[in-house]
Parts: structure tokens; sequence; C-alpha cells
């Protein structure tokens, strides 16, 4: 098979179009999470139901994610992941227009459908297409248009929100994703890899199932949900603590806050570089405690300890969260896509659920609440990678098999 290979033609293309599509797929995504507090206000409902419009949207995609494998082999992955973007940028230009909060999470649930077309199929097309020795390089590029796509999001409907409408906002989002979807569609190359032929349902059902027969992979899977959770828990509510006293921000300034995402675009490259060296054990260990060190001290009530605060918490989480996926691929062996797979949808449905949920912590218990929620779910986040540590050390004292039947 032919790789698409660094300096030869389709490979700088390739790369382009990827980056645009995870901008693309993970600025609409987040693009509410800014606008919670309008929507609290707008459609005068609860914070913890107007954090629906981004959990309906994350849930949705963590349980699609895990069936658009074998759409992707039979009808091609750039002509799911081309469909996916366009789909998603129109339905962006409809929740502008929603009449009622109702219909809003509705389009919001069918844009979690959709998207789900796009994520893990780009992944695969990155380990299918690209030369084995760029795949690093790609890979992170790739991220990175994940985390640039989330930040202007958010960034961009605090700002369009207080200048105009977040009607406005949306509506201009999508139709810069539509322009963005179109350059997709040209830039990235045919697939060259053989198509597959479709599995049955047995067999599909059977491939999702084995990765959840291994202890170590379920102490992942977990762990993913819990610090999604707390991570979403934290920006989810952020917005509602900064518009009140003693910090009464603007929209622009706490869509500015979102910045402090581009210090998880650093750890996640920095800290798997110094797990290379000191071991990811001890590096994922160390991540969620900063983590848990940059929660706690969320509670100051000066705003540049908070932002310092929450670049700490940051650093730590996508320090993890990269150390913890690597290592889901290596515990792995057999099933990697699906147990990659697997980790997204406990990803993005702690997002989902645990997000939501701690509205009502919000609401009874403010700042100081959510902080105590988050911080329990760190030290259960501990807990689960002491877990797998331990199996981890038992799988490695266990002779191979193929010395155990030669011993018999």
């Amino acid at each position: 098979m032919t790789y698409l290979i660094k300096g030869k033609k389709g490979y700088y293309q390739a790369i382009s179009a990827l980056f645009l599509g995870s901008f693309v797929s993970f600025m609409i995504l987040y693009s509410v999470q800014t606008l919670l507090p309008n929507f609290t206000t707008d459609y005068h409902v609860s914070p913890a139901v107007a954090s629906l419009a981004l959990s309906v949207s994350t849930g949705c995609l963590a349980v699609s994610m895990l069936l658009v494998a074998p759409l992707a082999d039979a009808i091609g992955k750039k002509r799911l992941m081309t469909t996916s973007l366009f789909l998603t940028s129109l339905l962006c230009v409809l929740v502008a227009f929603s009449p009622n909060f109702s219909t809003l999470l509705v389009i919001r649930a069918v844009q979690g459908i959709v998207l789900a077309g796009f994520p893990s199929i780009a992944m695969a097309y990155v380990s299918d297409e690209f030369d084995p020795k760029t795949l690093g390089t790609v890979m992170g590029l790739h991220v990175s248009g994940n985390t640039i796509g989330g930040l202007t999001g958010r960034f961009l409907t605090g700002v369009l929100t207080e200048w105009v409408s977040w009607q406005f906002a949306l509506l201009t989002m999508g139709i810069i994703s539509l322009v963005i979807s179109f350059f997709f569609l040209k830039l990235l190359p045919e697939s060259r890899r053989p198509a597959k032929e479709t599995p049955s349902f047995r067999t599909f059902a059977l491939s999702i199932v084995q990765p959840l027969k291994e202890a170590r992979l379920l102490c992942l899977f977990a762990f993913s949900f819990v610090l999604m959770g707390s991570f979403v828990t934290v920006y989810n509510y952020l917005g509602f603590r900064l518009l009140e006293p003693p910090f009464s921000l603007s929209q622009t300034w706490i869509g500015m806050i979102f910045f402090v995402y581009l210090v998880g675009t650093f750890s996640s490259t920095f800290m798997g570089q110094v797990s290379d060296k000191a071991g990811k054990a001890k590096t994922l260990s160390v991540s969620i405690l900063i983590m848990l060190i940059g929660a706690g001290l969320t509670l100051s009530q000066q705003l540049l300890f908070v932002i310092l605060a929450l670049c700490i918490f940051t650093f730590g989480f996508f320090g993890g969260h990269s150390i913890a996926s690597r290592w889901v691929g290596e515990v792995a062996a057999r099933y990697r896509a699906q147990a990659a797979s697997l980790y997204l949808f406990c990803y993005y449905l702690g997002s989902s659920v645990i997000g939501s949920s701690n509205g009502f912590i919000w609401e009874h218990f403010k700042w100081e609440g959510i902080i105590t929620v988050v911080c329990t779910l760190i030290g259960l986040a501990l807990v689960l990678i002491a877990t797998f540590l331990t199996l981890q050390k038992r799988q490695s004292a266990q002779p191979p098999a193929s010395l155990l039947k030669k011993g018999s």
C-alpha cells in the first residue's frame, strides 16, 4: 500500500484538511458552552437544564461513535467525514433559529449524532493513510485542530454575543463552518486503502464486547469518564461564577478566558515527552495531582489567581488524558480500534452525564460545591489509576503463555 509521505503529493493537503475538519467539529460542539448563562436568561431554565445544550450533543456523540465504523467501511471514510461536517454546519445554522429551548436541544442532539462521523474516522484515516514515521506529527496537528477549534468556538460566541446576539454568533459560525467544510472536501485525498467488507452485526457486537473483558481497560474507561466529567463541570459553570460579583465579567471577557485551552495544546505534547523519560505511571499520577491543585486554587476571589488556577487545572487534564489514551492502545493489543472507541465513548459520556448533573450542585452550593465534587472525582481518578497500575504489575509478572506451554 502507498502511504502519504512528507514532501510528496497529497501529504500537506491531507493534514490541512484534517486540521480544518477537527477545527469545525470542535468549534461547533463546544460553541454553546459560553452561552449557558444566556440560555438560562432567555429561555428561563435552570443552569442544570441549560447545560443540556452541551450534554445532549456529547452524549449522542458518545453513543453514535460506537456505530460509525461499519458505515465508514460501507461508504468510505472521506464521504462519511465530509457528510458529517456539512450536516453539522447546517444544523449549527438551524440552532440559531430555535424558537424554544426544546427545539434547540433536539437540534443539538442530532448534531451529536451526525458529528460522530468525523472524530474516530479521522483517527482511522490518519492511521491507515500516512507513513508510520510521521504519525506522531500528523496526529499532533489533528489534535491541535480539536483544541484550537474548541477555543475559537467558545471565544467567538462570547464576543459576538456581546456585540450582537448569541443567535447571530451561532449563525456566523455555521456559515464559516460550511465554507471550511467545502475546503475539506476539496483538499482531502480519497482513501487509498481498499474498502473492507462490512461486518455482520454479531461480529461487530463481539468486537465491542472483547475490550470489556480486560480489567485494566475498564479502569482506563472509568478514568476517562470521571476525568472528563470533572473537566467539563469546571468549564460549564465557570461562566456563571464569573458573571457574578466579585468578578462581574462581560461575555467578551468570559470568552477570552477560554484561551487557557492553549495550555492544553502544550501540555499534551510536553507531558507525553516527559512520560517517555520518567515513565507513564509517574507522569500520569503527577498530571492528576496538578489537576487537583488547580481545581482547589480556583476558589480564590482574585481573578488573576482564578485564571492561573485554571491554567494549572487545564495543564493537568490534557497531560493526563494524552497519557491515558495512549495507554489504551498499548493494553488493547488485539482490539485497539474498539478499545479506543469505548474510551472516547466513556470520555464524552462523562462530559454529558457529569457535566449536566452538577448543575444541581451549582444551584444549591455554588462554586464551593462544584469544586468539592470536582476534587472528589479527581480523587476517584487517582484510585482508578492506582488500581490500573496494580493490575499492570500483576500482568507484567505473569510469564508469557508460550513459556507456560513449554513448562507443562
